[in-house]
Order: structure tokens, then C-alpha cells, then sequence
């Protein structure tokens, strides 16, 4: 199963999925948002997870990121794409509009960002934190989609805040200021979590608003990002459908998929028994 999708906000199920199995998996973390969902489009195997659960019942900080990737690493996933509801910072990314970001500004605060510690070490790159490969993947579909009307655009840099509320003026106006070109609440610490799975992970935003620095423009609500993931949602299935059929057609490599391989300060072998089998998903390959 190397192909996951996490679904964000209003994407919660992918369309098209045949055989569809719930897979309750328990991890060395706690259990995930839901059952993973698994299953096959276009006779492509893919795994699905709803990453706020399928009811949308958790906030962004209850999310159990490290529970989530872990279960996704059990089930084989090595390419990961995440839909993520953003709101714009800049003038020129639209409400309607995707994003390929290539950067991340964690501003986060109280969620557990790593697999490691407790007996095991490693230092996992996070310079370009975006798969390029599998974002170049995700344009291409884009582009293949043809959506009316839509605007991709690629790079940039995602600033992630702990929410669950919309930042105040005066935050959103010093996320401008440091180059950020969309915000969101999800996507941190996930693609680190990624990284350290050696997944390659890549995130297609959606963009909702234009969160409340612009002066004029109604400020953010939740209704409003609602009203237009809706929206979004559909056009974002089809951009994952040519993506999937795309990396099942070429299975490419990535440096993410030996992240490990040089961040690994602890020896495996070294390690006791009891962190071996945390990890087990993570480091088998390396013991």
C-alpha cells in the first residue's frame, strides 16, 4: 500500500474507492483519527485517513499526528499527500485557488513533533521539509485535471499555528511579514513526522480566504472556509486521482525515502529492546 492520502477539512472520503476496508490500527502512540480506510482507485491500492476523523470531532491540536503516520507507515505508505484548508497571506493566492508549498514556518506549541527520544536519537533533515518529486507529481496531475477557472501555485512557504481560533491582525499581519503564503493549523507536525517515516510527503492547500489581514476583504469564519472547501473538495479529488494513477504508473524515488539512513545518531542495535519495538516500523530496515 504506498500510497496514502490524509484528507483535511471537508475531504473526509475519497471518491472512487472500491474494496474498501477499515483498518483499526493501534500504534506504540495511541490509536490514529479513525480507521484507516483502504481500498483501491482505478485499481491503484490506497490508504485514506479523514485527519480530523471522519466526524471532523477533533481540533487541530488533539490531532494524534505521531499515531496517525505510524499507521500509515505499518500499512507500507511511502508517498503521502495531505489536503489541507489555508487561508492566503498574499495578495495574488485567491480563495478557490491550490498551493504546492515547499516551506513550512512551525508555530506551533503543544504537540509531540518527533517519534524519537526516550532512548533513541536522530536528527532527521528538514531544509526542503516537501518532496519535490511528489509535489511535481501533484502539479502534473493538476495540470492533467484541466479544472476551469483554478489557479495552482507552486512553492511557498506554510505557516502553521496551534489554533483552533483564526489568528488575531495583528499575528496575521507578522506572518505576512515573514514571507508566509498560506496558514493553517495541520500541517506541522506531520510533514516532520513524515520525514522521519522517510515518507515522501507533499501537501496540496486549499485555499479558503484570506485569513483577516486584508483590509478589504470580510475577516476569516468558519462558515466561509466551509461554504468554499466544499468547493475546493471536489477539484482537490481529482488532482489526487491522476497523482495516484501518475506515481502508480512511474513509482519514483525520493531522498525522503532514506531520511533515516543519515539521522540515525543512536545505533539501532544499541537500542534497548523496548525502543526497538517502538520503532519498529521506522528503523527495522536499519537493524
Amino acid at each position: 500500500m504506498a500510497i496514502g492520502v490524509m484528507g483535511g477539512s471537508g475531504l473526509y472520503a475519497m471518491e472512487g474507492l472500491t474494496d474498501v476496508q477499515e483498518r483499526v490500527i493501534d500504534t506504540p502512540f495511541g490509536a490514529p483519527s479513525d480507521a484507516v480506510l483502504t481500498g483501491k482507485l482505478d485499481g491503484v491500492p490506497v490508504a485514506f485517513l479523514a485527519r480530523h476523523g471522519r466526524s471532523h470531532s477533533l481540533i487541530p491540536s488533539e490531532i494524534p499526528f505521531r499515531a496517525n503516520i505510524y499507521a500509515l507507515k505499518t500499512l507500507g505508505v511511502r508517498y503521502l499527500m495531505s489536503v489541507s484548508a489555508v487561508g492566503s497571506m498574499k495578495e495574488h493566492i485567491a480563495p478557490l485557488d491550490m498551493v504546492l508549498p515547499d516551506q513550512f514556518i512551525d508555530q506551533t506549541r503543544q504537540r509531540s513533533n518527533t517519534f524519537f527520544g526516550q532512548g533513541a536519537v536522530a536528527h532527521v533533515s528538514m531544509a526542503d521539509p516537501i518532496c519535490t518529486v511528489l509535489s511535481g507529481v501533484m502539479a502534473a496531475a493538476f495540470a492533467d485535471a484541466a479544472l476551469t477557472g483554478v489557479h495552482l501555485h507552486q512553492g511557498g512557504t506554510y505557516v502553521c499555528i496551534e489554533g483552533p481560533a483564526f489568528s488575531p491582525r495583528a499575528e496575521s499581519q507578522v506572518f505576512r511579514s515573514m514571507g508566509a503564503s498560506v496558514i493553517g493549523m495541520t500541517n506541522m507536525p506531520e510533514a516532520r513526522l513524515a520525514r522521519e517515516a522517510e515518507m515522501a510527503y507533499a501537501t496540496l492547500a486549499l485555499v479558503t480566504d484570506y485569513d483577516c489581514w486584508h483590509p478589504h476583504q470580510a475577516c476569516v469564519t468558519a462558515d466561509m472556509a466551509i461554504a468554499n472547501l466544499k468547493v475546493n473538495a471536489e477539484r482537490a479529488q481529482q488532482v489526487l486521482r491522476g497523482a495516484i494513477a501518475r506515481l502508480a504508473r512511474d513509482n519514483p524515488t525520493s531522498p525522503a525515502h532514506n531520511a533515516l539512513a543519515s539521522a540515525l545518531v543512536t545505533p539501532p542495535a544499541a537500542m534497548a529492546p523496548a525502543v526497538q519495538a517502538r520503532l519498529q516500523a521506522l528503523i527495522g530496515r536499519y537493524l
